[in-house]
C-alpha cells in the first residue's frame, strides 16, 4: 500500500512482511532524486530517520557534540582562535610593512580572517604596534 503525499513521497513504509505500517523518512536523495527507504523515527517533528537528522538534541547534548568534534586533536575551539590571531596579525604585517615601503612583490589574495584591521597609513601602523605592545602586558 503506498500513500502518495506532497511532490511525489510515499508517506507510510511498510515492514516486517506488510505487519507493520510507520512513517517514511521524507529525505530524498540530492543524486538519484529517490526517498530515503527508512522509517522516521517516532520522536521526528521533521519526519526524517536516525541518519537524516531526525533524533532532537538538547542543548547539553549539542554542547558535548561541538565539545567533541576534534579533527587529529589539532581543531580544538582554543586551536582555531590562536590561528585567527595569528592569521590577522600576518594580515596587518604584511599592511604595514607594503604601508612603510619595505618590501615588494605580491601581496596575500582572498579574504582576511575575523579580527584583522587594514593598515592604510604610518599612524595606523603606529597605532597597531601600540595595541600589541599592550596586550603583550
Amino acid at each position: 500500500m503506498a500513500v502518495m503525499c506532497r511532490d511525489g513521497y510515499q508517506q507510510f513504509v511498510t515492514l516486517a512482511g506488510g505487519r507493520i505500517l510507520c512513517l517514511r523518512c521524507t529525505a530524498s536523495s540530492t543524486r538519484t532524486k529517490m526517498q530515503c527507504r527508512r522509517p522516521a523515527l517516532k520522536e521526528s517533528r521533521t519526519q526524517k530517520c536516525q541518519f537524516h537528522g531526525g533524533r532532537p538534541h538538547t542543548a547539553e547534548v549539542l554542547k558535548r557534540i561541538s565539545e567533541a568534534n576534534l579533527l587529529h586533536g589539532e581543531a580544538t575551539k582554543a586551536a582555531k582562535q590562536q590561528y585567527r590571531h595569528d592569521s590577522a596579525l600576518i594580515h596587518e604585517l604584511e599592511d604595514a610593512i607594503h604601508v612603510l615601503k619595505m618590501g615588494e612583490g605580491p601581496r596575500i589574495r582572498g579574504r582576511k580572517p575575523m579580527g584583522y584591521k587594514p593598515i592604510l597609513t604610518q599612524a595606523d601602523v603606529v597605532r597597531m604596534i601600540q595595541e600589541r605592545l599592550l596586550h603583550m602586558v
